[in-house]
């Protein structure tokens, strides 16, 4: 019986953290809601004087970038900003040929009069924060705006974010990301889920009631001042983007997340693109956890602005979780159908199917922000959510392995996102040379999990002396389902 109450215990606790998380993401609703009502105070351009106009500086860190770089660059030529005032700095870090073509097109934007720098680095020490920081030390800009290389800003972008930080107290301003090809295929429709979530719900609920949110490393723009108060970029973690939204924040900058201005790019096509974006960012979480919860717990904070804090910074080890009570709750149907006694214990469990019903609440309205009310947005809605729930579980063997190691403190290289440029390339994507060859290792393992939840539903038709138990029969399909999306998805997407 000691296997089955070590199963029970870890389970539980499980379950638990995931209750706690979907409780702070109904809060985070309730915040939503609330701001979604009170009037927005905007700021206009024009409105500013000469004076309060401040010099800009916009930095595009980008490595071997060679199917979107001619596209960022007339994109960013494009900007409304008085030119006087106005800095680009093309920081590029790229070793294969987008380097020569990359200075050319730099070149011929000089001799059209704008001031643009191409700014190279032999040494790649610190990966993105590096290109940053050495980018920063030549900057003209008293603001400092950041675009990857695949996002693509209206050409009024800086006069809808500059003018709020004529608050002196404001150090970031951080915009929401639009999707270019959201409908591109279901890992696409997935990914802009899980992202219109963070940038509605998430990013606006936090920030209305003064928690801490995080500059998401693109499409938003600093106070330089912000940055070296901070202590400047660092790259000790793969997201440092959060690493230095905790440390302005904790120096009490004040950050304004604008949900109405929007910065659209491309999200990632292939499940090998989704994969490494997904580890960096997973794992960089857990990084950030390590090296800000101190900091957080022990700062002024309130108690509910601390507690925010940390739920955020565990937000990747909610996929640990997630896997554990997956992984567990095979062997629980067979203890549940076993044990008479422990009836009381999982009617009490059943309890925890609250979480998900707060997430289908919480995803709904995010839903209906984007797409609009109605009883036929509502029946999409719900397939579209367990559509993401189960391909989200999907990648949970493979997230929860990038989160065990960023608590571990195992250290590894930032890997880039593959960008494709799909308007200009179309169905020549496969072609791309930065596509990855090789499989991921943890494929065999996704694959053995699909078949393990296969079990799990053949469980529920034999266990137990009634009939069989299709209590978990549900979750045991969303997730081999999701298991075997990821399994055949890297199959067919290898190159």
């Amino acid at each position: 019986m000691i296997l089955e109450w070590l199963c029970i215990i870890i389970y539980s606790a499980s379950l638990i953290m995931i209750l706690f998380y979907a409780l702070a993401q109904l809060n985070l609703l309730i915040n939503y809601l609330s701001a979604k009502k009170q009037k927005q105070n905007k700021i206009c351009f024009q409105e500013l004087s000469e004076d309060q106009i401040p010099y800009v500086t916009i930095q595009l860190p980008v490595f071997n970038e060679l199917y979107v770089m001619e596209r960022l660059l007339d994109n960013i030529a494009q900007i409304e900003y008085p030119r006087e005032k106005l800095e680009i700095q093309v920081l590029d870090d790229s070793t294969d040929e987008s380097l020569e073509s990359t200075a050319l097109h730099v070149e011929r934007l000089q001799q059209l009069g704008l001031d643009i720098k191409h700014i190279t680095r032999t040494d790649r020490s610190g990966f993105k924060a590096g290109a940053l920081k050495e980018g920063l030390k030549a900057a003209k800009g008293k603001v400092i705006a950041i675009f990857d290389a695949d996002f693509l800003p209206d050409a009024d972008w800086l006069k809808k974010t500059v003018p709020y930080f004529t608050d002196e107290e404001v150090g970031v301003v951080q915009t929401r990301w639009a999707h270019l090809n959201r409908n591109f295929s279901i890992l696409t429709q997935v990914q802009a889920f899980a992202l219109d979530a963070h940038f509605t719900l998430e990013q606006t609920g936090r920030n209305s009631k003064g928690h801490f949110i995080n500059f998401n490393g693109t499409a938003g723009i600093w106070r330089r001042e912000t940055i070296l108060d901070a202590g400047n970029w660092e790259g000790d973690t793969l997201t440092e983007d959060l690493d230095l939204s905790y440390r302005a924040q904790l120096k009490k900058w004040k950050f304004r997340y604008l949900e109405d201005v929007t910065t659209p790019a491309e999200l990632p096509i292939v499940i090998s693109a989704a994969r490494s974006q997904q580890f960096r960012w997973n794992k960089g979480g857990a990084e950030n956890f390590r090296k800000m919860f101190k900091r957080v717990i022990g700062s002024d904070l309130s108690f509910k602005s601390k507690l925010h804090g940390i739920l955020h910074l565990l937000n990747s080890t909610m996929f640990l979780n997630v896997l554990i009570v997956a992984i567990l709750s095979i062997p629980m149907l067979y203890i549940k159908n076993e044990y008479a006694h422990l009836k009381t214990y999982f009617i009490v469990m059943s309890f925890f199917v609250l979480s998900t019903i707060i997430f289908f609440i919480c995803y709904w309205f995010m839903y209906r922000s984007t797409y609009g009310g109605g009883f036929k947005n509502f029946v999409s809605y719900i397939g579209m959510f367990f559509t993401f729930f189960s391909i989200a579980m999907g990648f949970s063997l493979h997230n929860s392995i990038a989160v065990i190691e960023g608590h571990l403190g195992k250290r590894s290289e930032f890997v880039r996102t593959p960008k494709f440029n799909l308007a200009a390339v179309g169905g020549n994507w496969r072609a791309n040379k930065y596509l990855r060859k090789n499989l991921s290792p943890h494929v065999i393992l996704e694959g053995i999990l699909m078949l393990y939840f296969a079990f799990g539903m053949y469980s529920a038709f034999i266990v137990g002396d009634q009939g069989g138990d299709f209590g978990l029969f549900p979750f045991h399909l969303m997730l081999f389902i999701g298991f075997g999306f990821v399994f055949f998805r890297s199959l067919t997407d290898k190159t």
